[in-house]
């Protein structure tokens, strides 16, 4: 994969402003820190605060302006969910993030068709042979879906 290691949830952030800035987009995020908080730690109680382990888990969650929209929400357990107008990638390694940012906004990413089976795939391809495809749904094909078509 070779993609450079991000440690926590804050150098991932970090990773993604630095992508934002390269890009020039607007980017807020929204932090949950604490066991209580984190959306993958529902059945701790209330008032928990750090996992069993000790550890405080930190999790973020990124939008990034302008088109396509664009948001990350990184997890405490090393991994990402990123929806790219509306298609969802589950399970992005978290230093897989930047690289699939990167190929969105420099134009690498596409939408490729299907006659059989039948659908729609957005395909982002990272550095080193790494690609990720999602099927996206013929209702949600918008304005930048449909312009990074490729037949």
């Amino acid at each position: 994969m070779g993609h450079p290691h991000l440690p926590s949830t804050e150098t991932a952030v970090t990773a993604v402003r630095e992508v934002a800035g390269a890009y020039d987009l607007e980017m807020t995020v929204t932090d949950d820190i604490g066991a209580d908080q984190t959306s993958r730690r529902t059945s701790a109680g209330a008032f928990t605060v750090v996992d069993a382990d000790g550890s405080l888990p930190h999790e973020a969650f990124i939008e990034l302006g302008g088109a396509p929209a664009v948001t990350v929400q990184v997890f405490p357990e090393d991994d990402a969910k990123i929806t790219v107008d509306g298609v969802e990638f589950e399970d992005v390694p978290r230093d897989s993030v930047p690289a699939f940012l990167r190929s969105v906004y420099s134009g690498m990413a596409y939408v490729k068709g299907r006659f059989f089976p039948p659908g729609q795939w957005l395909v982002v391809p990272l550095p080193g042979d790494e690609t990720y495809k999602e099927l996206v749904p013929r209702t949600m094909l918008s304005p930048w879906l449909a312009r990074n078509f490729r037949t």
